[in-house]
């Protein structure tokens, strides 16, 4: 009995289990991603125009991407707190929205529905923060893998929530919203404990790679299974026991990882909970230690920092070598090099002065805003994924103007394709940093070219183009949130990750307020107005018949296509850019330790 105890404490301590809850609440999390489906619903039942759409749209993209609030609140309050207040955030803002489409609450002023937006998807932020914090404090070494499959699945969770409402098997589509405002905060609420860093070893281990491919076997299987799923539901209508037996295996995939920690726990011997983890010097106190246990490790820390800081000065290389060393090992050689030093700054051989963090040591945030290489991952963030966020955003539009009836295949395409282009950018990215130690930057060029393209092909609207189009832009837009995030952490480290994390994404919501709030939509409106003739004509038909303003044919995002095109060969440069400065702070971070 205190043998089955012990497993199942250790099990629910399992890092491997966090990170398999943090995946299920990321298949939720990216509600975001849905507003192709849900645009046309609120368009219809509002009476909204383009340029009005798009309004609630950029409210759409800053709640998702303002998460300053969160960054702080993740990193004062505990991560159960937090994803509370997320859930709650979710619930009241979709919800009010729901009541209002459906004629339950009065028509709402165009601003107040934008707050509801902002504030409903705001969710997301605590959800994401959280994720992303604890996971990359269990797992300190295996960022870009951890990172890309974490935003993948909020990537997926479009398709996800779709398929689930296809369950639903109901004609009002308004109810999508329904489920949008309860879904995700029912699973925050029911994964809140499990989502947070743990005690234990969180070196790299021999079984970390297995698991990791495992875990890489089932994204993919998951991608292939919802695309066909997709097709097969667009080319015949299915009845509803089919949707049933869809929806388990679905689940079945979705619950597929959770073998990895009952193995590890129930199968394979319990690594002793006093074996000491591998982090770095910077690392939060675990909760329950004592205060003064806690602040003794943080002078130490302190004292390590500030000398490692320093000898880096005069040879940054040694600090990487001291990074790749056990604990133990690491601790002598560091009071080593620090008698050294001392004495030498004694004799005046060295010159001790203050001053900043660099490269790859922890920075606030404030100390990372006037660098640089922040700014250059900003605006790389805001042309690249923020043009990728316009056509998410305007998919239902975009294939009702080339003829298509439903944009939901286009909603489930996408949302495939940018789950997989995350996956991807973390698998190859770990691949170009560790195996050739070469900067990781490389990989967001590499995702900006194939926006190019994407918008090259939504330009022309030659046959097929919406679907490759879709397929491109949703790899490159994808995998900007497997590289980005991880960039941020190897350059500003990971003790105010939460913070820097959520002012880079900043840049999404701003890209999106540009290309679709003030481009996309103005030159879709002009092109809808061109072909009702006269003015006068186009007001009749709004007071009289109901109609909504609509623009048919490739003229309609012809222009902002080609515009958003060139942003992105300007954001591949200027990635470039930050490979060709970074390049010596990876080398020295993975060029010794890897060969």
């Amino acid at each position: 009995m205190g043998k089955m105890r012990e497993r199942m404490a250790a099990f629910l301590n399992n890092r491997w289990l966090v990170f398999i809850a943090a995946m299920w609440l990321q298949s939720v999390a990216g509600i975001g991603y849905l507003f192709g489906s849900l645009s046309p619903v609120i368009k219809a039942s509002l009476g909204y125009n383009q340029r009005q759409l798009a309004r609630i749209g950029v409210a759409k993209d800053l709640g998702d991407s303002v998460g300053s609030l969160a960054g702080v609140l993740c990193e004062i309050l505990p991560l159960w707190a937090a994803l509370l207040i997320g859930a709650v955030a979710n619930f009241v803002g979709y919800g009010c929205v729901w009541l209002v489409v459906t004629g339950r609450l009065p028509t709402l002023p165009l601003w107040a529905m934008c707050i509801l937006i902002f504030v409903g998807t705001n969710g997301e932020t605590f959800f994401n923060t959280s994720a992303l914090v604890s996971c990359v404090q269990n797992f300190p070494k295996s960022r870009g893998p951890i990172v890309g499959i974490l935003k993948g699945f909020a990537g997926l969770s479009g398709a996800i929530l779709t398929q689930i409402f296809a369950l639903i098997h109901t004609p009002d589509k308004s109810a999508l919203l329904f489920m949008v405002a309860t879904g995700p905060s029912m699973v925050a609420i029911t994964l809140m404990f499990l989502i947070r860093p743990v005690r234990g070893p969180r070196q790299v281990r021999k079984s970390d790679q297995s698991n990791f491919l495992y875990i890489y076997s089932i994204c993919l299987l998951l991608a292939a299974y919802l695309m066909g799923v997709m097709i097969v539901q667009d080319l015949v209508d299915l009845n509803h026991n089919l949707e049933i037996i869809i929806t388990v295996i679905l689940f079945v995939l979705l619950l597929a990882p959770l073998a990895i920690p009952i193995i590890t726990t129930f199968y394979l011997d319990i690594i002793s909970p006093l074996e000491e983890p591998l982090t770095s010097p910077t690392s939060s106190p675990t909760r329950g230690e004592s205060s003064s246990t806690q602040k003794q490790k943080q002078v130490e820390e302190s004292e390590d920092e500030v000398l490692l800081s320093e000898i880096e000065e005069e040879k940054a290389q040694e600090e990487a070598r001291l990074q790749l060393l056990q604990p133990s090992e690491r601790k002598r050689r560091i009071a080593q090099l620090k008698a050294k030093f001392t004495y030498a700054a004694a004799k005046g051989g060295v010159r001790v002065k203050k001053r900043g963090p660099h490269r790859g040591e922890d920075f606030t945030l404030v100390q990372a805003v006037v660098k640089a290489d922040f700014w250059l991952i900003f605006v790389t963030l805001l042309l690249g994924a923020g043009s990728g966020l316009t056509v998410i955003d305007n998919l239902g539009q975009m294939s009702q103007s080339l003829g298509f009836d439903d944009a939901k295949v286009f909603v489930s395409m996408i949302s495939i394709w940018n789950f997989l282009g995350r996956v991807a950018g973390g698998y190859f990215s770990e691949i170009i940093v560790r195996d050739y130690a070469y900067p990781r930057p490389i990989a967001t060029a590499v995702a900006q070219l194939l926006l190019a393209v994407g918008h090259f092909l939504f330009a022309t609207a030659w046959p097929g183009t919406m679907y490759i189009g879709t397929l491109l832009v949703g790899l490159g837009y994808g995998a900007h949130w497997a590289v980005i995030p991880a960039t941020a952490s190897e350059l500003f480290g990971l003790k105010n990750f939460g913070s820097i994390y959520n002012f880079l994404t900043i840049a999404n919501p701003v890209g999106s307020m540009i290309f679709s709030g003030v481009i996309t939509s103005s030159l879709y409106d002009y092109e809808a107005e061109k072909q009702a003739h006269v003015h006068r004509i186009r007001k009749l038909v709004f007071v009289f018949d109901g109609d909504v303003l609509k623009c048919v044919g490739p003229t309609c995002f012809f222009a902002s296509s080609l515009i958003m095109m060139s942003v992105c060969i300007v954001a591949a440069c200027l990635s470039l850019v930050l490979v060709r400065r970074t390049r010596r702070v990876y080398s020295s971070i993975y060029g010794r330790g890897q060969r």
